[in-house]
C-alpha cells in the first residue's frame, strides 16, 4: 500500500462546525491507528482558533486515551477554561465514535513580556547535508511511517559523530524540517512542530536495545515553545530516554534551530512492551513482512 502523502497544510486545515467545535476529515494512511502527532497538532490548531492574536501558545500537555482510527473523522471540542490579561488556558478533547481519544490542555501567554534570558547550548553535530535521509538508516518498522512522511526531511545523526553524555543510557540526534515552504505564520509553525515532535522520539528509547522488538504507542505528550522558529528550516532534535521499565519508556527532546537557539522542549512517555509473536510494532495496514524489521 502506498498512500498519497498528506501535506501539513491539509492536515492542519480543520472545518469549523459549531462555536469552539472543529472537525478533521479522515486522512489516507498506512497506519490503522491515527498518528499521535497528527491528533496533538490538530487539537492545538483548534485551541489556537479560540485565542486572540495577542497571545501565543507556550505549552501543551496531552494524554492519548484511546487509539484513533485513521480512516475516520475526528471532532475537536474546545473548552475556554480561562482568559486573563497575561495568560489564557484551553482544554481540548478529540472525539471519535462518541469517545475521547485524546485530551489536551494548552496555555497561551501574551506577547511582549520581558525578563532574564538564558539557554542550553546545542551539541556539536555534522550538518544535515552530510547525513543521509532517514529512510536509508531507520528500521523497517520506522520506514513504514516514512511512506506518508515524504513531505519531511528526516536525518538521524550517526551515534559516532557526536559526543555522548556518559550518564545518559539512550541518546539520539535527528535533524528534521518540512521540505515544503510553509505559510509565514508563527502559529502555523508551532502547530506543525507539534506534529513533527512525535516523529522518532519514542525510538530513542530503543537505542541501547538493538534488535529488541517492542509494541510502540505514545501515552502522553508535553511541549514547551520557547522561541520563534520555522518548521521549514533545519531543526535539531536532541533526544534522550532517561528510563525504560515495565513496558514503558520515558523520552525527552530539546529542539534547536540551525543557529543553536533552543526553540522547544518535549517530554513523552510511550509504550515499549516486548512484542508478542505475530504482532506489529506499530499497527499498520501493511503486510507483516513489510512492517517488521
Amino acid at each position: 500500500m502506498s498512500p498519497t502523502p498528506q501535506s501539513i497544510i491539509n492536515i492542519l486545515d480543520l472545518e469549523p462546525i459549531e462555536q469552539d467545535i472543529y472537525r478533521s476529515k479522515a486522512k489516507e494512511s498506512v497506519l490503522s491507528r491515527t498518528f499521535g502527532g497528527q491528533v496533538a497538532a490538530q487539537a492545538l490548531v483548534a485551541a489556537t482558533r479560540t485565542v486572540g492574536d495577542d497571545k501565543f501558545v507556550h505549552s501543551l500537555h496531552g494524554y492519548f486515551i484511546r487509539p484513533g482510527i485513521a480512516d475516520q473523522d475526528t471532532v475537536y471540542i474546545v473548552n475556554r477554561m480561562r482568559d486573563g490579561n497575561s495568560f489564557a488556558t484551553r482544554h481540548v478533547e478529540a472525539i471519535q465514535n462518541g469517545e475521547i481519544i485524546f485530551s489536551m490542555q494548552a496555555s497561551f501567554h501574551r506577547a511582549g513580556d520581558e525578563g532574564p534570558e538564558h539557554s542550553d547550548l546545542m551539541r556539536t553535530v555534522p550538518h544535515p547535508d552530510e547525513i543521509p535521509e532517514a529512510r536509508d538508516t531507520l528500521p523497517a518498522s520506522s520506514r513504514a511511517l516514512l511512506a506518508e512522511w515524504e513531505d519531511w526531511d528526516i536525518r538521524v545523526v550517526p551515534s559516532d559523530l557526536y559526543e555522548h553524555n556518559k550518564y545518559t543510557p539512550s541518546q539520539q540526534v535527528v535533524w528534521f524540517r518540512s521540505k515544503r515552504r510553509l505559510p509565514d505564520d508563527d502559529t502555523f509553525h508551532v502547530c506543525t512542530l507539534a506534529y513533527m515532535s512525535d516523529m522518532t522520539l519514542l525510538y530513542s528509547a530503543m537505542v541501547p536495545h538493538p534488535g529488541h522488538k517492542v509494541q510502540m504507542a505514545s501515552l502522553d505528550h508535553a511541549m514547551w515553545f520557547l522561541r520563534p522558529f520555522r518548521a521549514d528550516e533545519w531543526l535539531m532534535y536532541d533526544q534522550v530516554s532517561p528510563s525504560a521499565h515495565g513496558g514503558r519508556a520515558l523520552t525527552h527532546g530539546r529542539i534547536f534551530d540551525a543557529q543553536g537557539r533552543l526553540v522547544a522542549m518535549v517530554t513523552q512517555e510511550g509504550l515499549t512492551r516486548t512484542l508478542r509473536e505475530g504482532a506489529q510494532p506499530v499497527p499498520s495496514k501493511l503486510p507483516r513482512n513489510e512492517s517488521q524489521d
